[in-house]
């Protein structure tokens, strides 16, 4: 994964799909945590942003899907247990298969994935409001229509 220490600062680069059906969307969180993100994780070297999406939601969520357009490229910048951050950020909008058994799973549903336990659940627009959601600039990409590409700059 590219995930380096730089001065005192972490580097990671990302890749999350916005996985919508019948107006919702999936995000997930660490069980621990008081708040919600996009799905997604580390691209690997020499590993494309879009089959990072494809990899992960396989992994975690056992389901094929297409990744689709990038929608938001994010510097994320934030504190994390104590540790700077310094995050770049590739969204896409992803694509489930037609025959994708996850929109029918009972949610929210727990995953284990490399020893944490991640819960997934799918919100609506309204719903989201009431959510915590991090980085806070996804918040605004899901409560709107508007999927064209966009650069953010994200400072928490």
């Amino acid at each position: 994964m590219i995930s380096i220490d730089i001065a005192g600062t972490r580097f990671n680069l990302r890749a999350a799909a916005i996985i919508e059906h019948e107006g919702k969307v999936l995000l997930h969180r660490l069980i621990r945590d008081d708040f919600w993100t996009l799905p997604g994780g580390r691209v690997e070297p020499d590993e494309e942003a879009p089959k990072t999406v494809e990899r992960e939601m396989l992994e975690e969520l056992g389901e094929t899907m297409r990744c689709g357009n990038l929608v938001m490229l994010m510097e994320n910048f934030f504190a994390a247990d104590g540790k700077r951050n310094h995050e770049l950020g590739l969204y896409f909008q992803a694509h489930l298969a037609v025959d994708s058994a996850l929109p029918g799973r009972a949610a929210p549903f727990i995953i284990e994935d490399g020893g944490a336990c991640l819960e997934f659940d799918w919100f609506s627009r309204e719903q989201l409001a009431a959510l915590r959601i991090l980085p806070l600039a996804v918040k605004d990409l899901l409560s709107g229509e508007d999927r064209s590409l966009r650069h953010v700059v994200n400072r928490e």
